[in-house]
């Protein structure tokens, strides 16, 4: 018998306002504990979340995972810096990539995938000016406009 599909789609709705994403990646998180159930029950939030490496590894920081309710003494500190699981290969083209100046890797979605595993969809990512975000505010409002006309 087929598992349900998973309905928990965690977004950074700010991030694609403040960021012009370049390339996008799906990583696995590690998670310990209690941190799977709340996920499952949608207690997440990704709104400050970036990424950052230390010796070679890529951790997300600021994505806030409550804690359980129902969990015991057992339970998982819900602002931990999370280790994110990527190929060799493409962490170190984020590395490289980081040491650009003016780039950045942001967590974009947060999902548990078909197989129950959690996923992050981060982006490596260039801030946009001020101008741009103007210019993105317009080219919204005019998608309104024709979606209602």
């Amino acid at each position: 018998m087929p598992k349900a599909k998973s309905t928990i789609q965690i977004r950074n709705k700010r991030a694609s306002f403040d960021y012009e994403f370049i390339e996008t990646y799906v990583a696995g998180i590690v998670l310990v504990g209690t941190e799977i159930k709340s996920l499952r029950a949608g207690k997440a939030s990704l709104q400050d979340a970036f990424c950052y490496f230390v010796n070679g590894e890529l951790y997300v920081k600021g994505m806030n995972i409550a804690t359980y309710f129902w969990g015991s003494w057992n339970s998982h500190e819900p602002t931990r810096d999370r280790k994110l699981l990527l190929t060799k290969r493409e962490l170190k083209h984020l590395a490289l990539a980081v040491k650009t100046k003016g780039l950045t890797i942001v967590a974009v979605r947060l999902y548990i995938a078909d197989n129950g595993y959690a996923k992050l969809h981060i982006a490596l990512a260039r801030g946009k000016k001020e101008y741009d975000k103007r210019q993105s505010i317009k080219e919204k409002d005019m998608r309104r406009e024709m979606e209602r006309g």
